[in-house]
């Protein structure tokens, strides 16, 4: 558990007080899970202090800080590290291995690619909101919205507890997300080694895109559509997207499909039992099987 102390001689941590940040309280949290019992301070600064034998982040300058001159490091996609990404360079592994997760590395990759780093880009002011006219919400600002508001007079102690309350929740299930997505890879690569013609068959619905993508296996690169069963109904039949969250895919379905449904898809590609295309041509459904196949394959034949 987190325990917040008002005497440094108390705690075993120590980070800024103020205003709180997501990057300090996700890596809070993640302090928590390795050292279980978190006795955190949060002090205004912590020159002459005595901080031996206590872990400090976020603040003065060391380890886990990234606020001094020229920042403390950045990855390879050029994302600086902010006190969330340092501690999770630190301790990430340790986490997984203390959970007995078996592919600690992948795990450890896609959650600093996925999750850490989009907080610490946050922090270090590398999110660019250009050519929007709203105020785009992201994580970073839910966390930071829990801080007292300019006419209250609150301990903001109080109110990182109960920004840690939220993250913890959000910390949670964006680990099981990542293990869960880590364990489809095997099948996605076998998948991806039995693709044939453009096309790739999964037996049901499992995260798939970023493997594609990431794979070493050359047959990865010219794979076009991924079938797999729908939750819904019948199967679908998905474009692959040129980059991870992308709607620009390799190839979209032909345009004269697009936005048809039932009898009108039906006519246009011959194929019984098509149900529908989305209108931005990324995504068509088939009752059968059978038919799923048949949209992928002419989509591959097709000119557009």
């Amino acid at each position: 558990m987190v325990k917040l102390v008002k005497d440094v001689k108390d705690a075993n941590f120590v980070t800024h007080a103020g205003k709180f940040h997501a990057d300090e309280v996700f890596g809070t949290i993640l302090l928590e899970k390795i050292f279980k019992n978190v006795k955190l301070i949060r002090l205004p600064e912590v020159d002459n202090i005595d901080l031996q034998d206590k872990i400090v982040y976020d603040i003065g300058g060391g380890e886990f800080d990234h606020h001094q001159l020229g920042g403390n490091g950045q990855r390879e996609s050029g994302i600086k590290y902010a006190a969330f990404g340092l501690l999770w360079k630190k301790y990430g592994k340790e986490y997984f291995n203390n959970i007995n997760v078996t592919n600690i590395e992948d795990c450890f990759r896609l959650f600093d690619k996925n999750f850490v780093q989009f907080i610490d880009a946050g922090d270090n002011g590398q999110i660019k909101y250009e050519n929007i006219d709203i105020k785009l919400v992201t994580l970073s600002d839910i966390i930071e919205g829990f801080n007292p508001n300019w006419n209250e007079e609150i301990d903001t102690d109080e109110k990182f507890i109960e920004a840690l309350s939220l993250a913890k929740v959000i910390f949670d299930n964006k680990i099981e997300s990542t293990i869960s997505k880590c364990s489809a890879k095997k099948f996605v690569e076998d998948a991806i080694e039995k693709s044939e013609n453009g096309i790739m068959i999964l037996e049901k619905y499992m995260p798939y895109q970023e493997f594609i993508l990431e794979s070493k296996n050359k047959k990865a690169n010219d794979i076009l559509y991924v079938i797999f069963k729908s939750n819904r109904k019948g199967y679908t039949v998905r474009a692959v997207a040129k980059e991870l969250g992308s709607f620009e895919c390799r190839k979209k379905f032909p345009k004269e499909w697009a936005g048809l449904r039932n009898e009108d898809l039906q006519k246009v590609t011959g194929v019984k039992t098509a149900t529908f295309c989305h209108n931005a041509c990324f995504i068509c459904v088939a009752d059968k099987f059978e038919d799923a196949i048949k949209l992928a394959n002419f989509a591959v034949e097709s000119g557009d």
